[in-house]
């Protein structure tokens, strides 16, 4: 066999024992060092060891200089080295910290404040209930960018409420398992991060692309909701006085200062810091660690068990993040090593693909890897197969990057795979079935679809804030 076919080869086994439910990190390493051993292999530094086993025969040497024969191989070097260039990587330095942030937040009792305010405040708006949920996800997603933790969070919350008022089960749950993806997209997102520290694009000027495209996908989401609950009122019933009491105006009010204001103050000046050039992403994710603390300090809801679990789950998804990039940079070493690259790189070329047409072949691609996958495997392990094809197809990886983003929605609501309903489904009520959240999750999943059209349509929506902010 050939070097390119061996690469194939190797690309294919790791897809089938990622099927197999292998540990994906361990075993990109794995496959790294096995298949690397044999891309750089020196028959002669071998032999070099070798000879002088035969010198220090019968000694205690020998087996020390066995040793150093089979470790006289570079790849070892390239493991040793990938790993110090992951762990030194001042990009991955904001992952722990922005995680750090939005574990505090979760634990931090500021969400249902949140909800029971904009569920008064926005009460004569059709689907009143379903937009303070939405735009709790929003916020609450924004500030943590865990799906998991914003859906199962919000479900234990606003589902109930939200069947209790005469909801519709399916349309409920669609409003909260969209709601709860969109961390991925708006900043600061720790996906944007990751990507940023794969394609080596400036995150800043990922947060600024990301920001109109985040806020165009979270309109189309109120839209929808709002034109349901007004052409549909049995979907969304008008709450009656026992469910949204009225209060007054001054009360009202003191209840969004203490409970919108601080959430929101705080995303605004960590993302603020960013985008104005204030602070860089590590130290605006420090101001956002800090204030995640003091919040949950002012709400009485800082404990010590809270802050050992917000430390424990912080290092555990970094350790995941950064060992899934060490797995996948000496991966990918070998396998551009071994010719596997250039051989996707030629074929695809060969295709004679417009950059509209290539843009969709890779939106498909990772649509489909997005029903057995995590977004940080789809980011770490094969968007950067695309990436050096960006040039040849004069494609911006900032434009590229955002439709990622905006991809990953789809991963998360498109069913039978659809993470979000699953995590929704592990803490509703047993009477809200899983087809009833499949059903509610597709009109949201028509949005985001929607939202990627306007940005092949109009691709400003992406670049209009890095051109004014940072220029061309």
């Amino acid at each position: 066999m050939t070097d390119p076919q061996i690469a194939l080869m190797m690309l294919g086994l790791f897809i089938c024992f990622v099927f197999l439910g292998f540990p994906i990190a361990f075993t990109l390493m794995a496959m790294g060092i096995g298949f690397g051993y044999y891309a750089y292999f020196d028959a002669r530094r071998m032999w070099r060891a070798f000879d002088r086993l035969d010198e220090t025969a019968g000694s205690w040497d020998q087996w020390s200089t066995w040793f150093e024969g089979f470790f006289n191989n570079r790849i070892f070097d390239l493991f040793v080295n990938q790993t110090f260039t992951v762990m030194s990587n001042e990009v991955l330095t904001a992952v722990p910290l922005f995680l750090f942030m939005g574990y505090i937040v979760e634990r931090a009792n500021i969400v249902d404040r949140l909800f029971s305010t904009l569920n008064i405040a926005s009460k004569n708006i059709p689907g009143s209930m379903g937009v303070a949920a939405l735009i709790t996800c929003a916020l609450f997603a924004t500030a943590t960018g865990i799906v998991g933790a914003v859906v199962t969070l919000m479900g234990l919350l606003a589902l109930p409420a939200m069947l209790k008022a005469r909801y519709n089960p399916s349309f409920a749950s669609g409003i909260i398992c969209a709601g709860g993806t969109l961390g991925i997209l708006i900043p600061p997102s720790i996906m944007l991060i990751v990507y940023a520290a794969a394609s080596n694009v400036s995150i800043v000027r990922l947060y600024a692309g990301a920001l109109l495209p985040g806020l165009t996908l979270v309109g189309l989401y109120l839209v929808y909701v709002m034109g349901r609950s007004i052409l549909q009122p049995s979907a969304a019933p008008r709450p009656t006085a026992d469910e949204v009491p009225d209060v007054p105006a001054g009360r009202l009010l003191w209840m969004i200062i203490t409970s919108f204001l601080p959430l929101a103050f705080l995303i605004l000046a960590v993302l603020g810091s960013i985008l104005f050039g204030l602070a860089t992403p590590t130290e605006a994710a420090s101001i956002g660690a800090l204030g995640g603390i003091f919040l949950a300090v002012i709400y009485r809801a800082m404990t010590w068990q809270r802050l050992r679990e917000s430390v424990y789950l912080t290092v555990r998804t970094t350790a995941m993040v950064c060992w899934l990039f060490v797995g996948s940079y000496t991966f990918s070493a070998v396998f551009s090593y071994l010719g596997g690259e250039h051989v996707i790189s030629e074929f695809v070329q060969g295709m004679n693909l417009t950059p509209i047409q290539f843009l969709i072949m890779a939106q498909v691609i990772i649509f489909l890897l997005g029903w057995p996958l995590e977004w940080s495997e789809i980011i770490i392990i094969f968007v950067p197969i695309f990436l050096p094809l960006l040039q040849f197809f004069e494609i911006d990886p900032l434009f590229f990057g955002i439709l990622v983003a905006l991809n990953l929605q789809t991963s998360f609501l498109t069913p039978p795979m659809a993470m979000s309903a699953y995590y929704l489904k592990g803490i509703a009520p047993p009477e809200v079935r899983l087809t009833q959240i499949f059903a509610g999750v597709m009109p949201f999943l028509a949005c985001v679809i929607i939202s990627m059209i306007l940005m092949y349509l109009f691709p400003q929506i992406v670049f209009y804030l890095p051109e004014m902010f940072y220029g061309s």
